[in-house]
């Protein structure tokens, strides 16, 4: 039965018609109703209306066309019946099956990593992401030039008749699609270099900087606009961030802290995908600490938790400093799969930044993790030399300040390259 409330539009007319298939595999731990829901929200992303969504138990892949041929002419009455311009697959398709579905069904036919694909070339803003998602989709399309119907070019996001900015990609021959990934490598590698400059810039200030991750539309960039009053994009859709998103947020001490939101993870996220945004990704690898926002409405809050950490894990980031925000806690939420993450992260804080609820609470935690894990210094200054307090103000995390009777007593964490004067002035245990 089509699920008419996937997507809200007035002129769905003007849009293009998708059928989702969801396979179900056994040794798949994520149940397909859950598979089904989130690629139905991508595609929605995607700008295409979800007539209909169809779970199929395969036993066994056929090799040129996945699906039996019973299953394939039964897609085919489907498509012909509800007037369907795209089938929409949940797992990878070879470029071969792909052809040869086309070319039975005679509509597009695409993967999940293909509307992924489409989502973040929709999103990309900045320079470094659109160049990221140009490689990205170079490297996709290689296999694929001799489609009969293609998103890369002709069609925007795999769809009938809405030409795309990447027209001309399946125009061009093999050479000349290599020849633009190498080009495209050399730019991003000149963008990075200019991105590793303001990143170095940022860590050598010594401003403690926290990395918010988690899944896509868990509430990163809501959470970053409200800290720093500012007019980030925010949009309740999948991927809505592509770009890193740096701000100085003032704590609760006073002290200033750099927040850097980052693009969303997602379950089964392609690995080129992966390589391709590294660089945004590695704002979490600089960072001091971790901030990992989960949607606590999310049907599979738990599947999201361990993408969360495993994507982490493959950053080299799970030793770092990390808090975990259950957001969105003023909607319903899966209390079992609540109980099971409580468990497992007993130091977890409910929020929600809709309704500010807990976030002075998360901020507090923060500045107490960073000063749990980052060691300290302790200075002994004469009363004359209050320009060396200033200069530790501006250049270090000060946590306490005491004014003695001939002396100040500075409590503080700084990096070695910021110690000039101030070391001969340094305590090599607590001042008492």
């Amino acid at each position: 039965m089509a699920n008419n409330n996937i997507i809200d539009l007035t002129d769905e007319q003007s849009l293009q018609k998708a059928l989702i298939i969801i396979v179900e595999y056994q040794h798949n731990p994520c149940p397909p109703e859950i598979r089904k829901q989130e690629l139905e929200s991508l595609a929605k992303t995607m700008n295409v209306v979800v007539c209909d969504s169809i779970i199929i138990n395969l036993k066994k892949e056929n090799s040129q066309t996945f699906l039996g041929k019973g299953k394939v002419l039964e897609l085919k009455e489907i498509s012909i019946d509800k007037d369907i311009d795209l089938l929409i697959f949940e797992p990878d398709l070879a470029p071969s099956i792909q052809r040869n579905l086309e070319k039975i069904l005679d509509i597009c036919v695409i993967d999940r990593r293909e509307v992924i694909l489409q989502i973040f070339s929709d999103r990309a803003s900045t320079k470094e992401a659109s160049l990221q998602v140009e490689l990205a989709r170079l490297e996709y399309s290689l296999p694929r030039l001799t489609r009969a119907w293609t998103n890369l070019s002709r069609q925007r996001g795999g769809t009938k008749g809405n030409k795309g900015e990447g027209e001309k990609q399946l125009e061009i021959d093999r050479r000349l699609v290599l020849s633009r990934i190498t080009k495209t490598k050399e730019e991003l590698l000149k963008v990075k270099k200019i991105r590793d400059n303001q990143r170095k810039s940022r860590l050598n200030s010594n401003i403690p900087t926290v990395a918010i991750v988690g899944y896509t539309n868990s509430g990163k960039s809501s959470l970053l606009r409200y800290l720093s009053s500012s007019d980030i994009f925010v949009e309740n859709k999948l991927f809505a961030t592509l770009d890193t998103t740096s701000k100085k947020i003032k704590m609760p001490s006073h002290r200033e802290m750099i927040f850097s939101d980052t693009v969303g993870f997602v379950s089964d996220l392609p690995h080129d995908l992966i390589e391709s945004f590294n660089s945004t990704l590695e704002e979490a690898t600089y960072a001091d600490i971790i901030l990992i926002v989960l949607d606590g409405s999310h049907p599979n809050l738990m599947g999201c938790y361990k993408t969360t950490k495993e994507t982490l894990k493959e950053l080299n980031c799970e030793d770092k400093p990390t808090l975990i925000m259950l957001n969105k806690c003023d909607l319903e939420i899966n209390s079992f799969d609540r109980a099971r993450l409580k468990a497992l992260e007993p130091t977890l804080i409910e929020t929600s930044v809709k309704n500010n609820i807990n976030i002075d609470k998360v901020l507090t935690e923060i500045e107490n993790l960073y000063s749990q894990n980052v060691d300290l210094s302790y200075f002994e200054i004469p009363n004359d030399r209050q320009d060396l307090i200033y200069y530790a103000k501006r250049n270090s995390y000060v946590i306490e300040i005491k004014y003695e009777e001939n002396f100040v007593s500075l409590k503080t964490k700084i990096k070695d390259q910021y110690l000039g004067e101030l070391i001969n002035y340094k305590k090599s245990t607590p001042i008492q």
